[in-house]
């Protein structure tokens, strides 16, 4: 891709700092990024018109970024901002993700895969942005791991609960790998009964059977020269597998009612939420099929044993999922709340809660009584006084809402203390939680008042019990 391909995406540039060397800007073009430099955000104001992406560099802080999404927003427009930072300055790329940059690269990176695969989502004339989240040192440590394997060529299987990220981490496999150019083909095996999944997989003949009125090109066909994903393998039928087996073994294929043998080159991941060890020994799967999938496994943490990727995950859906206009931002006590949750359903879960939000919000800032969790959702389906709840100064009866509805949020005269997220965070939720304790009857009610279900509160109490909290106040 270069500046005159019609695939090209315009960025405004925005250094305050340095301007960019002929070299460097050379680089980028070779990425398909033609640039515009402005120096000032009065001429970022006009520029913006033209814009697909605007570039910024951030210096000690994430101000730069909330001046340029405020005025980014005020002009109607939706234009993803790209962040550039200094290697030592973490915290403000943390920052930059939380604040829903559409990417944050070192301001000395000029490697045009590196920028070919941070606007890797971002194609003009149809902008889709797309961004990863890696910013909880567990997540990045496998982040280094995937792009270590990704220059590999040795099957992967990715293992972790349901709603993890696991097709996300995939596609960074592909991404980083030489394969990066190729296409990336994925195949849920649970979606699909075993004729149809060995269809798709293997392709047909014309007329292998009733209504094969053409040839069809599988997947393994269609992820020639790239990748194919293979989710939820421990859910595939026996049969299927002996099949599979072969075709990676002898990396050929026949499509059904063909007798020509075709070359293959791809690349496999896996990925399964099983215990596929265990699998074998019920014989739901072959063991030779597991060792020729499982060359390097890489396991996906819970979002809840991975904490500093929760903000950055709301703020990112925010931004996808939000109405147009100024960007959301999220109130002190409701990031306790999202970082507090044991998010049982994964990062598919918190999707859910923040499309929730966006609905129920009326402005442009979550709180509390906008968050609405799956555990407390059992068994009722929304209403509309769960709309009138969203209002600040309504009343709620439990009634309305349920016993354990999160937005079961009373208005009160004095409202909780303001929460500091960059002081302890052991004192600041301590506060918080004792007082609505204290200014209610009963746990269930403290609950309510916090906008969590009572397990959760059982669960940060003994939390904060483990982190000295004072006696007298039991879990």
């Amino acid at each position: 891709m270069n500046a005159s391909s019609v695939n090209v995406i315009h960025a405004v540039w925005l250094d305050p700092f340095s301007p960019i060397e002929t070299a460097d800007r050379a680089q980028l073009s070779t990425a398909g990024i033609s640039l515009e430099t402005v120096s000032t955000l009065g001429d970022l104001t006009l520029a913006l018109r033209r814009a697909h992406m605007v570039v910024i560099r951030l210096g000690d802080s994430a101000e730069l970024l909330q001046e340029v999404q405020t005025l980014v927003a005020q002009l109607g427009h939706t234009v993803p901002v790209l962040c550039r930072v200094d290697r030592r300055r973490m915290e403000v790329a943390v920052d930059a993700m939380r604040l829903g940059a559409l990417h944050v690269l070192s301001a000395d990176e000029w490697a045009p895969q590196a920028w070919k695969q941070a606007v890797k989502g971002l194609n003009a004339p149809e902008l889709k942005t797309k961004s990863y989240v890696f910013v909880d040192p567990t997540s990045q440590h496998l982040l280094a791991l995937a792009q270590r394997v990704a220059q590999t060529e040795v099957t992967a299987l990715l293992v972790g609960p349901t709603g993890a990220g696991k097709e996300v981490l995939a596609r960074v496999l592909h991404e980083s790998s030489p394969r990066a150019k190729g296409p990336f083909v994925a195949l849920n095996c649970a979606a699909l009964p075993e004729h149809l999944i060995e269809d798709m997989l293997f392709g047909h003949e014309k007329g292998a059977f009733t209504g094969a009125l053409k040839e069809h090109k599988g997947l393994f066909e269609q992820a020639h020269g790239g990748t194919i994903f293979l989710d939820e393998i421990g859910e595939m039928p026996m049969q299927l597998q002996a099949k599979l087996l072969r075709v990676l073994q002898e990396k050929k294929l026949n499509r059904l009612g063909g007798e020509t043998t075709i070359d293959l080159d791809v690349r496999i991941i896996a990925a399964t939420n099983k215990d596929l060890k265990f699998a074998i020994e019920q014989r739901e799967f072959r063991e030779d099929l597991y060792f020729r999938i499982s060359t390097f496994r890489l396991r996906i943490q819970a979002l809840k044993d991975r904490p500093g990727d929760i903000m950055p995950l709301v703020m990112q859906s925010l931004t996808r999922h939000g109405k147009t206009g100024l960007p959301f931002s999220v109130t002190s006590e409701a990031q306790l709340l999202l970082e507090g949750y044991p998010w049982p359903g994964n990062v598919r879960e918190l999707e859910n809660v923040v499309q929730r939000a966006v609905v129920l919000c009326t402005g442009r800032t979550i709180s509390p009584a906008h968050l609405m969790f799956d555990d407390a959702m059992t068994d009722r389906e929304l209403s509309m006084s769960d709309f009138d709840s969203a209002t600040p100064s309504a009343t709620v009866s439990r009634e309305a809402v349920g016993e354990f509805s999160p937005i079961a949020v009373r208005s009160s005269p004095e409202p909780l203390m303001p929460i500091n997220l960059g002081d302890a965070v052991k004192t600041s939720e301590h506060q918080v939680i004792m007082a609505a304790i204290q200014s209610t009857d009963s746990r269930m009610e403290a609950a309510a008042k916090l906008g969590i279900s009572p397990r959760t509160l059982r669960y940060k109490l003994a939390q904060l019990r483990e982190r000295g909290m004072p006696e007298g106040v039991s879990a």
